[in-house]
């Protein structure tokens, strides 16, 4: 269960060299709008220090981290939603993603173009948040008349309800509101599903800015307005240099931290855009343990062992029998995960379990 990710922006705001230098995908970056017309994909290894302290205990013959997709989303610009810019390919490849990664131009360079001539972090955020509500009223005013009049009729209680949430959702977009700010029910959320509205996504806003303000944020007043805007609605925010990161991309892991820290820094963007976006998905760690792997597995908040199993595999769900669980913390205070079931602290725990980051789960089924 990787975590997807669209990264999406305005054409020359840095999407591209920070998709390239966190995936070192190649992506093709160049100082003109579209360089990049068909998303790249590109995963990258969530870092989680309890995957190796596990499997510094554990041995196993493999070590697999759970993955971060990436997908790099050629640049919006106004009218994407009416398909300015071929905006409506990419408008649907966001419909793919989990959350939306919003990068902001934050730094002045008279060597890179703005597509608006001058640099705005507001009006972009604008720009980029009006195409997503334009995209999503479209889908709801193709939907309202084919469910109106059974609507009315009071003939159906599912369609009765769906007309309802759709009116309400409607006019909240034309008030400039996105989903993800009105309060809906779970079974609400559920009815929309299948819709795909690019609103309702979480966002992260990314302010890329030039490395020698990456460690020093006072008096930039693109960054405070940014997460001032992000405060507002309820989204997260985060500051990168995107030209960092690159240069991050090409040092050996044994320099990296080197580097960060010549910088006054001391953890990668790339690491705080992930640590943000779990926190935003609400998104956790589990782990699985034995002597062929010891892996980390990404579950949401609330997900109960059974759950987590299917997480593996389909068949793990069906035949759900148990999950031997350990914590993380309990299996570093024992050292071995004999001690640790010698201690008593070794668990059985049945389907509706809720499970915490940093359980190590075995799973018993039968099928």
């Amino acid at each position: 269960m990787a975590l997807t990710a669209g990264i999406v922006g305005l054409p020359n705001v840095g999407k591209s060299t920070l998709f390239n230098a966190i995936t070192k995908a190649g992506a093709h970056a160049a100082n003109y709008p579209f360089a990049t017309i068909d998303p790249n994909v590109g995963i990258v290894n969530v870092p989680d220090q309890r995957l190796h302290d596990i499997a510094k205990i554990i041995n196993p013959k493999s070590v697999v981290p759970t993955g971060f997709e990436f997908t790099d989303i050629a640049g919006l610009v106004k009218g994407a939603a009416k398909g300015e810019g071929l905006g409506n390919q990419f408008l649907s490849h966001i419909r793919e993603v989990e959350a939306i990664v919003h990068v902001v131009r934050c730094f002045d360079d008279d060597n890179v173009v703005h597509v608006d001539g001058a640099i705005d972090p507001i009006r972009d955020i604008e720009t980029i948040n009006t195409e997503l509500i334009f995209a999503d009223l479209d889908i709801i005013e193709k939907r309202l008349p084919k469910i109106e009049k059974k609507a009315k009729l009071k003939v159906d209680k599912d369609i009765d309800r769906e007309y309802t949430l759709l009116k309400t959702i409607y006019e909240a977009l034309m008030d400039n509101t996105p989903i993800r700010k009105i309060t809906l029910t779970p079974s609400e959320k559920t009815m929309i599903k299948s819709y795909g509205f690019l609103t309702l996504k979480p966002m992260v806003y990314v302010c890329n800015v030039s490395e020698d303000m990456l460690s020093n944020n006072e008096g930039n007043d693109y960054v405070d307005q940014v997460f001032n805007l992000a405060k507002q609605e309820s989204s997260l925010a985060i500051t990168i240099s995107a030209q960092i990161e690159a240069e991050l991309s090409e040092l050996e892991d044994a320099d990296k931290q080197d580097y960060l820290e010549s910088l006054g820094l001391y953890e990668s963007g790339l690491n705080r855009l992930i640590n943000v976006s779990y926190q935003l998905l609400n998104l956790q760690t589990f782990f699985t343990a034995g002597e062929k792997e010891v892996r980390a597995w990404t579950f949401k908040k609330g997900m109960t062992a059974s759950q987590c199993a299917g997480v593996i595999h389909s068949d793990f769900e069906k035949g759900f029998i148990r999950a031997e669980t350990t914590a993380y913390d309990d299996l570093m205070s024992y050292g071995t995960m004999q001690k640790v079931k010698d201690a008593g602290k070794m668990r059985l725990e049945g389907r509706d379990y809720l499970v915490k980051d940093g359980d190590i789960l075995l799973f018993r089924f039968n099928v």
